[in-house]
């Protein structure tokens, strides 16, 4: 991101839950003072702009981070959470309260979500609390609404990040003081309904407040190059909306209705609230083209760009509303698609070959858009003829050629004994994925300037997210929809099927909205394969200890005469160890003993 100013560094420490204390500390060789720092728009912003430091990228924060945590993906290690082991999820999201946080060190490998999450959390507050303060800030009115705007949905957002991971907390909205009692009430720690409801009032004001594009109130004139973009990674309406939507629709789903509740169901009154957010961005989206579906063509796009030094300069296009920050622009080759990638390719350290379940290959429908399992035509003794062409974009398979270069072998050898499946590190599954690896016949993808980030949130995500909550809205259906939209729950699946190339859901899935919800599923764990929504998904459907989602397999085969699979099978590799406990997450102990009113997660 193009920065309007390089912020202004201010120390922020012992914030929130760090420490008991909370206070802005000047460098004492420093002659700043606040009306420096508050009274006009550049230099405001430039302290609003470490929020967008604190916005960890799964894809950096580790030497690959296995950040999908459900049953998408299988390395030659078992992972943590396989065993139900969640108190070994420093790789991504706590480094045990002992890491400093530090928004200017460049390190990406250091950012975790719930120190930087809380971080940001004061520093919102901070800015919220100085743009109000009389006779501080100079600027006009649009420039207050895009610093307000944007602190609004960074403080909605970084409670959804912990929340969607930890459940309900103290919603803070204020700066904290060194005299905090914490006893009192205002710090006892809510559900994730009571918080998400508090996230989402922020999310409607910055909404109100943003822009659609940054260049409609600011940024034509600061020297940016027409085209190159490097303002749409800031905040704007459609991240607010999107977000304002989600956090709803997580409100809303059957594990978090449970636990508000009682009820193991989806709430219909929150799916209408979350449809009417997803419907007024998809409106706006459609009208003004701000946001679009990629075309077909472009999929691959929308996950891996060759060659950040030239546009299109980051992965997403127009179909991405919200990309992680980038730390370190090289780590991609080394923590992403070094890590997913063939070892004897030397694009990884030798130490990972994190590749795709057959279990979630199953979920590709075929070329006729049916599910594997219900189109009499599919033959799973050729489990990789006639599927549906993301498939094909996405996995890669015994038989297919990955790249164009000398190093390695070009054609993947997944057989019993086959080369892959012997190398040191080999795909424990017989898959690799090209998603954000980049694997290409017609390219060799060593560069270090491969540029591959998954997307916090992207278009087919929120047209999916619509249908889904336009399904089980008071009144819904796969035929409903919202008074602000014109698509139905069925149109808006379509969208993404369409852009697919694969046929309109069978209308035999379209006349209950439970077996519609099943289409829903599938599709989700298709389009956003290795995006980090599945484990997200699984828990708040409460999913997350269901049987079917609980083996891990992989598939094995010998070749005939021909080089043809024969005696093909599914094998069990591992199965993920998950029961009601896994909800949530474990806090870190020592948060969960400084005051009686912030608890442990049950089970914990």
């Amino acid at each position: 991101m193009k920065r309007i100013i390089d912020y202004i560094s201010i120390a922020v420490v012992a914030l929130c839950f760090t420490s008991c204390e909370e206070y802005l500390d000047r460098p004492s060789q420093s002659n700043i003072t606040e009306r420096d720092i508050y009274v006009n728009f550049r230099s405001f912003q430039g302290f609003v702009e470490e929020l967008y430091n604190c916005i960890i990228s799964p894809s950096e924060c580790g030497a690959w981070n296995n950040y999908s945590f459900a049953d998408e993906n299988l390395g030659p290690r078992i992972y943590n959470f396989d065993t139900g082991n969640y108190w070994g999820g420093e790789t991504y999201f706590h480094n045990n309260g002992n890491q400093a946080v530090s928004t200017t060190d460049g390190q990406s490998r250091t950012k975790r979500i719930w120190e930087y999450a809380w971080y940001a959390l004061a520093k919102a507050n901070i800015v919220l609390d100085k743009i109000e303060e009389e006779d501080l800030f100079a600027g006009n009115a649009d420039e207050k609404k895009l610093i307000r705007g944007q602190a609004l949905f960074f403080r909605g957002w970084f409670y959804f990040e912990i929340c969607r991971f930890w459940g309900g907390m103290p919603y803070i909205d204020r700066p904290l003081t060194e005299t905090e009692n914490y006893e009192d009430p205002y710090f006892q720690r809510m559900n994730f309904r009571e918080t998400a409801l508090k996230m989402a009032a922020d999310f409607r004001e910055a909404a109100d407040l943003l822009p659609e594009h940054w260049e409609d109130m600011y940024g034509k004139a600061d020297g940016v190059p027409q085209g190159r973009n490097d303002n749409n990674q800031y905040i704007n309406k459609f991240h607010a909306l999107g977000y304002l939507g989600k956090a709803l629709l997580f409100a809303a789903s059957p594990m978090i209705n449970e636990e508000a509740t009682g009820v193991n169901a989806f709430d219909p009154a929150l799916c209408a609230q979350a449809a009417d957010a997803f419907g007024e961005l998809l409106t706006l989206a459609e009208n003004t083209n701000r946001y679009t579906l990629a075309s077909w063509n472009e999929y691959n796009q929308i996950f891996f760009c060759a060659n950040r030094n030239a546009a299109p300069y980051r992965n997403g296009l127009n179909e991405v509303i919200m990309l992680p920050t980038t730390y370190d622009a090289t780590r991609f080759r080394w923590s992403t698609i070094g890590a997913i990638s063939p070892n004897d390719m030397g694009l990884n350290a030798g130490s990972s070959a994190d590749v795709p379940t057959h279990n979630i290959v199953k979920n590709f429908a075929t070329a006729n858009g049916l599910p594997q399992a219900e189109d009499p035509a599919f033959d799973p003794q050729k489990p990789w003829t006639n599927l549906e062409p993301r498939f094909y974009k996405v996995i890669a398979k015994h038989g297919d050629k990955i790249h164009n270069g000398t190093t390695g072998r070009q054609v993947l050898e997944c057989q019993n004994g086959g080369f892959h499946r012997t190398i040191q590190y080999p795909t424990v599954t017989g898959y690799y994925q090209r998603k954000f690896s980049g694997l290409d016949p017609n390219a060799y993808r060593a560069s270090p300037d491969c540029y591959a980030a998954a997307p916090y949130l992207r278009l087919a995500d929120v047209y999916l997210m619509y249908a889904e909550a336009v399904n089980f809205m008071t009144g819904g259906g796969p035929k409903a929809k919202t008074g602000n939209y014109s698509k139905t729950a069925e149109d808006a699946l379509n969208m993404v099927r369409q852009r697919a190339q694969i046929p309109t859901v069978d209308p035999k899935y379209t006349a209950d909205k439970n077996v519609f919800f099943e289409e829903l599923v599938r599709e989700r764990a298709v389009e956003l394969f290795m995006e980090g929504a599945r484990f997200c998904d699984l828990r708040r459907w409460s999913r997350n200890d269901d049987p079917r989602y609980l083996e891990k397999t992989g598939i094995y085969f010998d070749l005939d005469g021909n080089g043809e699979p024969v005696a093909v099978r599914e094998q069990v590799i591992t199965k993920r160890a998950a029961d009601k406990k896994h909800n949530w997450l474990p806090v870190i102990t020592k948060y969960t003993t400084m005051y009686s009113t912030f608890p442990q997660n049950p089970g914990w």
